[in-house]
């Protein structure tokens, strides 16, 4: 298939029954990685089978994604490249899905574009889920809540994630939506809400919220029993973390009255909880040198 100059296709392209495209690239918005850790669920098992590499010279900047040299003993054993590629497999009930995954591109954003609407269509794909995360003033003990962007307003009306209006700079991802909605391939993005406060950690109650979200949108399933295991020891730990500290404590307390209100329509007259400023928000800084210390005290035997 000489016509896709930009891919490196593993062989023939398989026969695939209505597959559902997921995109998640690395380089834009996926606070506490939480889109990542839903992917590795998904490659975990949907037993990937490698469909087709993009020609990374003409899309990555290799001085801001520089490959990894692996250095032995002083001698240069290998150069680890970063790498865009393509995989199809199966959820759990058998479902075909195409996986998108690698770094963001760089350059050539409307070629690269061009050359995954193409395999797309060629794949008989039926639509494209991508998926992110953002941080947001949200507290870690109620659910992460998703919102959706799509050029459909199909799909805006079909399902009831957040809605807003902002004007914001866009990824790899917003991209795809309008090349692939062009040609005929419904498109959207999900986007898991992190608490803004939490140090660069991983958030798996984001990833649980993630991988339910592909569920609702297009019925592909994934076991996520070992994500929720974790985000209750999360739960549990940052739970701990906060009540040890009354600022804290008030902050969480704040979050979750205005998380509450917005659940509901507010009642007439009825005060609401005072709005919090940038102050009352610890920095991730300052929570990871409390939790640092926090899991410490929790495991004496844990060396200094």
């Amino acid at each position: 298939m000489s016509d896709l100059p930009d891919l490196q296709l593993h062989g023939d392209l398989p026969e695939l029954d209505s597959p559902i495209l997921v995109v998640a690239l690395k380089g834009w918005i996926d606070a506490a990685e939480a889109a990542a850790e839903a992917v590795s669920a998904i490659e975990s098992q949907m037993d990937p089978f490698p469909l087709a590499s993009y020609n990374t010279d003409v899309f990555i900047d290799y001085r801001a994604r520089r490959p990894t040299m692996e250095i032995r003993d002083g001698r240069n054993t290998h150069l680890e490249w970063p790498s865009i590629d393509m995989y199809s497999g199966h959820d759990a009930n058998g479902r075909d899905i195409v996986l998108l995954t690698g770094s963001e591109p760089d350059s050539a954003w409307h070629r690269f574009a061009a050359a995954t609407a193409e395999l797309c269509r060629r794949l008989g794909v039926t639509m494209m889920v991508g998926l992110g995360a953002y941080p947001f003033p949200t507290p870690h003990t109620r659910p992460s809540r998703l919102s959706a962007t799509t050029p459909s307003q199909e799909l805006v009306q079909r399902f009831a994630f957040l809605r807003t209006s902002v004007d914001v700079p866009a990824g790899m991802g917003a991209v795809l939506e309008h090349s692939l909605t062009g040609v005929g391939i419904p498109s959207i993005t999900l986007w898991a809400q992190v608490p803004q406060y939490l140090p660069s950690m991983s958030y798996p109650a984001a990833s649980v919220a993630l991988l339910d979200g592909l569920t609702e949108v297009c019925g592909l399933q994934f076991d996520r029993r070992s994500l929720e295991q974790e985000a209750i020891i999360q739960r549990d730990r940052l739970d701990r973390l906060v009540s040890r500290n009354a600022e804290h404590a008030e902050m969480v307390g704040k979050l979750e009255a205005a998380f509450d209100a917005s659940q509901q329509q507010p009642l007439p007259l009825e005060p609401g909880p005072e709005p919090l400023t940038e102050s009352d928000i610890p920095t991730p800084d300052e929570l990871a040198a409390e939790l640092e210390a926090f899991l410490r005290d929790s495991n004496p035997d844990t060396p200094n």
